[in-house]
């Protein structure tokens, strides 16, 4: 059992790792963006909060049908 316990934290760790790497991939590649000028951190900044709104409404909205 503390094998099988030392193994999940091991692979949570590798996990959490990836994560971190591919969070700095994402901000690179927007940072990379807006320097070019493909679009403003204040257009991203809009749009992030549009699609994390959106996605809210979703959650309510299948949360109610569910009821």
């Amino acid at each position: 059992m503390r094998l099988n316990m030392l193994d999940l934290v091991g692979q949570l760790a590798d996990m959490k790792e990836v994560d971190c790497k591919n969070t700095m991939a994402i901000a690179v590649l927007i940072e990379l963006l807006i320097d070019k000028g493909y679009f403003t951190r204040q257009e991203f900044t809009k749009k992030a909060s549009q699609l994390e709104n959106d996605t809210l409404a979703e959650i309510l909205l299948m949360r109610k049908l569910r009821r």
